[in-house]
């Protein structure tokens, strides 16, 4: 196969041009395709819904922030409490129809016996949601 005219030169080199055309062909089929397809993605489709007498949305519970300092001192959202008045608001919350949520934050250094004290006060109430409220995770620093 030769690429050129007939006569053959001896300080020829291969011939070391791309072929654009396939390249060009190809994209602009994929442009005809996107804008014949672009607007389909945009389309809404026009839904006429049952209405439905129901009932309302239930309310989320009240949320409840125990914290616990490394000393063992107990605060019940922001507001230093005893044991003894921690275990009777418990009590009254645990009669309440819908159990608040008690989001538990204790130091690092906190004593897990005073913790124990604390779920074990709340399962006598009767409260069973109980979370543990962690900080992140300090971001890593990337060189």
């Amino acid at each position: 196969m030769a690429f050129g005219g007939l006569e053959k030169k001896h300080t020829a080199g291969p011939m070391a041009e791309i072929n654009m055309t396939p390249l060009i062909d190809v994209m602009l089929v994929l442009l005809v395709i996107f804008i014949i397809t672009a607007p389909l993605f945009s389309h809404a489709i026009r839904l006429d819904l049952p209405k439905v007498a129901a009932a309302p949305a239930r309310q989320t519970p009240q949320t409840i922030s125990l914290s616990i300092d490394g000393a063992g001192k107990l605060y019940w959202n922001g507001q230093p409490i005893t044991p003894a008045q921690m275990s009777t608001r418990f009590a009254e919350a645990g009669k309440q129809p819908d159990q608040p949520d008690i989001q538990l934050r204790a130091e690092r250094s906190t004593r897990y016996e005073v913790i124990a004290q604390v779920m074990g006060a709340a399962q006598q109430a009767g409260l069973t949601r109980i979370g543990f409220v962690t900080d992140p995770p300090p971001p890593v620093a990337q060189h």
